[in-house]
């Protein structure tokens, strides 16, 4: 009877030890924002970049590729439709140009869509609609 309960014993401090001895597990991880690709086409000018989407505000980068003159216009909306923010970059011609911006996207959850337009003038340009992934 004694040699069980010893064995018992030993078992039982033996799976203490071996549990109390393992590392901790990792913590839960939040996972990377939402991001998304885009590309617009102007006629020979092109934006091509990536979306990411923040708790609330919209990062944008990328590269503007013009021939002729064109302007890059990015909108972030809410979940009603409304407008929450814009950039815009100034008039680029016949130019490769980079850029990074963040928009504001101030409202419950952030924006679930962006609009990247690319044109000449406002009323002469492509615009694409990308919905948060």
């Amino acid at each position: 009877m004694k040699t069980h309960l010893a064995a018992a014993l030993g078992s039982l401090v033996l799976t203490a030890g071996t549990l109390l001895g393992a590392p901790a597990a990792v913590g839960a991880q939040s996972a990377p924002y939402p991001s998304l690709a885009f590309d617009v086409t102007f006629g020979a000018s092109s934006a091509r970049g990536t979306l990411t989407w923040y708790d609330r505000s919209v990062g944008a980068s990328g590269k503007l590729t013009t021939v002729g003159c064109n302007r890059l216009q990015i909108i972030t909306y809410g979940a009603s439709g409304n407008e929450l923010g814009s950039w815009r970059s100034s008039m680029q011609c016949d130019v490769t140009y980079q850029f990074s911006t963040v928009l504001p996207a101030h409202a419950p959850g952030g924006a679930p869509s962006v609009d990247v337009c690319l044109g000449d003038t406002n009323t002469a340009r492509r615009c694409e609609r990308y919905n948060k992934p």
